[in-house]
């Protein structure tokens, strides 16, 4: 919500199929080998292996772009969940003011970053990537300005819109003055915002309508907006009557109540998390002119919320741009922050990317009607900070350390180090010139490498302990899992050395359909591919299903083995039948194709094209009488590429000498299919390592 600037503020399909069978020989046997390392050993250096509770809160990115970093970046780190900005149609103005998001119009799903359809498909995205989706509520008023919405409502009378009327809104219409008078802060206005009186039936129903639709198209929490402006009774009674997630749990929720004036943050426990505005701004005090070291004691002692309904940010919307917490602008500082944030295990943490400003009002990127346009890391207008190499190393570790902070060491003034447990150890830099400590882990002994720069520097412990040099405003972390060190390891501990090159990086693509809360992931000889234990198998991603795909860091210049797993929603695993696949890796990149219970001895390629015209929006997939071609369910049909259009092509993994049939179909934007004409085409494969089509569409 937008406050007064002289007070602080109060979780599919391909588009493209092209891939080659690879020249893989076969091995071993089809029952779990005997000799499987243990479950201590490395996991896998990506880190997409384990989502964990880590919020990434993508502020003000339009649903399109939401869903392609679920996909492409907060899976692969092991983010748990995104958060968003309102989905309401909002207040559309002249200068497209951040704040326009936070004056509800309506509440259609048509907003300044998309309409219905692409919320939806934004949410069904980040489903398939793992990612929970939680949208930000403002359901405390409705807008203080009239005019026209995002999605054509008109506004005449600030307390007359499609849903509500006079009557609906709180008995006091003067502007909030007494902070202290907590009936004055729950019942009058919000910077002239009408307060909607949530005790009163018709309110109440309609938001909870709202929520619900929401809900039910897959939204798995809320962010509520201005909670500390809603009586905690009515939100007890709101929230009570919302549906269960898709996923069958209650919903997340997590409230905006700033402390330190009525109503009480405990006031709000009952309900859910809180956003632990103390925290950050506690943080900014130690890294910002302060003296980490001094952090050695935090936790609920500084007057933060209880750690068990604390929801903690480095910062947010509101805090990063009127000072009162540390923000992008803070440089190194703020990177720091976020990475002790990360390494506490404090709440549960949050991420905060957005986009860069330099007057507190700026309006995001936009088309010049104030449609948010698609995220752009490599421009200056966007700040993509859930993508930074040490952050994302960092979710990695915090997913996979577990224990009470341990083994805290000061070496200097804003230096220190510390341990979670015996499982991971992180060393912190605040100050201006680098610092070199041998410091006390609690960690085995062992060669590990460093999160903070993506693996490429190595630490060595011995006798529990490692000598670290930390540079100057930077840090090194280093945990037992994903990121230890097995093989040719090389670089130094700290900030600064060479590249280990001891991996390298195989492309997992497999051909599998599945039922529904169903997910495909890969198990192998090595630890990046979970040492034959499926409880570390690595997941796929299935966003161009039925096509599971994942890009995993396995040791190079090796012989591994390896084959795919299935696990329902239960986690009831099923193993292919086949045997056990083959891979041998250089010092390059490879990928290998496959499908499933297909041995990679018995595949082969056969690349469909198919000449077919199509209305926008609509694709071109094949489907036929084969598993590997979806058995006819059109649900498991391969999308074909347009990248030739009007010709339409894509690989398909299927057994040597084998006959099948096979049709094209067209689907469009509602999933709705058309079947080509005429009879079924047939196809036999011999024993070549690939074959191909030639059509047109009947």
């Amino acid at each position: 919500m937008r406050h007064s600037p002289a007070r602080p503020p109060r979780p599919r399909r391909r588009t493209a199929a092209a891939f080659a069978v690879g020249a893989l020989a076969l091995g071993g046997l089809v029952a779990l080998p005997a000799s499987a390392a243990p479950a201590a050993a490395a996991t896998a250096t990506d880190t997409g292996v384990k989502n964990g509770d880590v919020i990434a809160n993508l502020w003000e990115w339009n649903w399109k772009s939401v869903g392609k970093e679920c996909t492409d970046v907060l899976d692969p780190a092991g983010y748990g969940a995104v958060q968003v900005a309102p989905p309401e149609e909002s207040l559309k103005q002249a200068n497209f003011y951040w704040w326009d998001v936070y004056q509800p119009y309506s509440y259609k799903l048509n907003s300044r970053f998309g309409n219905e359809t692409d919320f939806k498909n934004m949410i069904d995205t980040c489903h398939a990537a793992g990612i929970k989706v939680i949208t930000d509520a403002v359901i405390n008023h409705t807008a203080a300005q009239t005019g026209t919405g995002y999605d054509g409502t008109t506004i005449t009378d600030k307390y007359t819109t499609p849903d509500y009327s006079p009557p609906d809104s709180d008995d006091c219409t003067k502007t909030i003055s007494d902070w202290t008078n907590q009936w004055e802060v729950q019942h009058c206005e919000l910077l002239g915002m009408p307060d909607l009186d949530t005790n009163e039936t018709h309110v109440r129903s309609t938001l909870e309508g709202y929520l619900n639709k929401q809900i039910d198209m897959g939204v798995d929490g809320f962010r509520v907006d201005a909670a500390k402006h809603i009586e905690a009774a009515d939100l007890s009674a709101m929230f009570g009557a919302l549906h269960t997630t898709t996923s069958g749990e209650k919903p997340y929720i997590t409230q905006e109540v700033y402390p330190g004036e009525p109503p009480a943050l405990s006031d709000y426990y009952g309900t859910g998390d809180v956003i632990d505005f103390t925290y950050a701004s506690k943080l900014k005090d130690q890294f910002n002119g302060g003296d980490i070291a001094n952090l050695k004691t935090f936790g609920s002692s500084w007057g933060l919320a209880d750690e068990a309904h604390s929801n903690t940010m480095i910062t947010n919307h509101d805090t990063e741009r009127n000072g009162y917490s540390l923000s992008y602008k803070d440089g190194d500082a703020y990177k720091l922050a976020n990475l002790y944030q990360l390494a506490r295990g404090y709440g549960r943490p949050s991420v905060f990317a957005s986009w860069t400003f330099d007057q507190s009002d700026q309006a995001p990127p936009n088309d010049g009607n104030g449609f948010v346009t698609d995220t752009n890391c490599s421009s200056s207008a966007w700040n993509c900070y859930d993508r930074d190499t040490a952050l994302t190393g960092m979710v990695a570790w915090h997913n996979a350390v577990s224990g009470d902070v341990a083994n805290w060491q000061s070496p200097a003034s804003n230096v220190i180090g510390f341990s979670r447990g015996t499982t991971g150890f992180i060393a912190l830099n605040n100050s201006s010139s680098a610092n070199t400590y041998t410091y006390t882990t609690g960690l085995p002994d062992g060669t590990y490498k460093n999160v903070i720069d993506g693996g490429a520097t190595s630490v060595t412990v011995s006798g529990g302990k490692a000598e670290l040099t930390v540079p100057a405003k930077g840090a090194v972390a280093f945990y037992v899992g994903g990121y230890t060190c097995t093989v040719g390891c090389g670089g130094s501990s700290g900030g600064s050395g060479g590249t280990s090159g001891d991996t390298v990086t195989a492309t997992f693509d497999e051909y599998a359909s599945t039922t529904s809360g169903t997910n495909v992931y890969v198990v192998g000889s090595v630890p990046a591919l979970g040492s034959w234990d499926p409880a570390n198998a690595v997941k796929l991603s299935s966003t161009d299903y039925p096509i599971w795909k994942k890009d995993i860091a396995v040791p190079a210049s090796s012989s591994i083995e390896y084959k795919y797993i299935k696990k329902d929603a239960s986690g009831n695993v099923t193993w292919e039948t086949n045997a056990n696949r083959a891979l041998t890796t250089g010092t390059s990149a490879v990928t290998v194709n496959n499908s499933w219970n297909v041995a990679n001895a018995d595949a082969t390629a056969v690349t469909f094209t198919v000449n077919a015209t199509t209305a926008y929006g609509t694709n071109v997939y094949v489907v036929g009488s084969i598993p590997s071609l979806g058995s006819w369910n059109t649900d498991d049909a391969i999308a074909l590429s347009s990248a030739a259009y009007p010709s339409w092509g894509g690989t398909a993994i299927v057994s040597k000498s084998t006959s099948f049939e096979y049709k094209y179909i067209k689907k469009d934007a509602s999933g709705n299919v058309t079947w080509e004409s005429g009879s079924n085409r047939s196809y036999t494969t011999g024993t070549n390592a690939a074959y191909s089509t030639s059509d047109t569409w009947q």
